[in-house]
């Protein structure tokens, strides 16, 4: 049985989590995105690849609330099992989303952090938005997810600034992760890190992807990191998705001549 077989029964027996529709946003002729649409299921690893200026970055922003479309509609299926249209939705309940049942991983973690106060205050800060308010409690949340992402806990009350980017990034990542979302957006989180650091936190990123059963959706240029990482990708180029199907079919088998291009790319030695 294949890949493809295996998946369908599962992914026909559940309700998505998350659903784009015809998403558009232009700040020019072919440049933002147009004419998305797909359904993200719980536990789902989506990849969004392509070059520089395919419009990888304007889908993120509009699949996360942090810019309104020109056209289309993005839904989410919260813990009660309703639906919320993120556009039609409130800025304060967007906000309460990104602060509870979602996360961002920024590309530079000095974005996604608060430089200014400790390790665990940074992780502690998104389970005081969810009324945690004990400190023996925020302080325990700190020491665990530090041990999770590989981060002395000793180190709990020194300032991010005095992290490596490595472990800056896996700050960030315990920071979003700490107050159990189910549903993560990624842009480019290995970006800038050493090739061996990028190893570690790839490693770090798949474990604790499947441990926690987190649909997330990443974007990025390097399809070593898709492979690793996504069960799905979606190739843009100039605003649109040019094909998309499962990792292994697309980056094995590529049928569009863009993708058969980067995937080329990539194998030249």
């Amino acid at each position: 049985m294949s890949a493809a077989e295996r998946l369908q029964p599962a992914v026909a027996a559940a309700e998505p989590l998350f659903s784009a529709r015809d998403l558009t946003r232009l700040y020019g002729p072919e440049k933002g995105c147009q004419g998305v649409s797909f359904d993200l299921y719980p536990g789902e690893v989506l990849g969004i690849v392509g070059e520089s200026g395919s419009g990888k970055s304007t889908l993120l922003s509009l699949l996360s609330g942090r810019c309104p479309p020109d056209r289309g509609s993005v839904s989410y299926r919260g813990r009660d099992g309703q639906w919320l249209d993120l556009y039609s939705a409130s800025e304060a309940e967007r906000r309460t989303l990104l602060r509870t049942e979602w996360g961002f991983v920024e590309q530079n973690p000095r974005d996604g952090l608060r430089m200014a106060v400790s390790a665990g205050a940074n992780i502690g800060e998104r389970l005081m938005a969810q009324g945690v308010r004990h400190y023996g409690e925020l302080r325990a949340a700190g020491l665990d997810w530090l041990s999770q992402v590989e981060i002395d806990p000793a180190r709990i009350d020194d300032l991010p600034r005095t992290f490596s980017g490595g472990m800056q990034q896996r700050l960030q990542i315990a920071r979003n992760l700490v107050s159990a979302p189910r549903l993560v957006f990624m842009d480019e989180p290995t970006g800038g890190l050493d090739v061996s650091v990028q190893a570690r936190l790839l490693d770090l990123l798949r474990g604790l992807v499947r441990e926690l059963d987190l649909a997330v959706v990443i974007v990025t240029h390097d399809l070593a990191v898709a492979r690793l990482l996504a069960d799905r990708l979606m190739v843009m180029r100039r605003s649109r998705v040019v094909e998309a199907g499962l990792t292994d079919q697309i980056l094995d088998d590529p049928q569009h001549p863009y993708s058969q291009l980067l995937v080329s790319s990539v194998l030249q030695p």
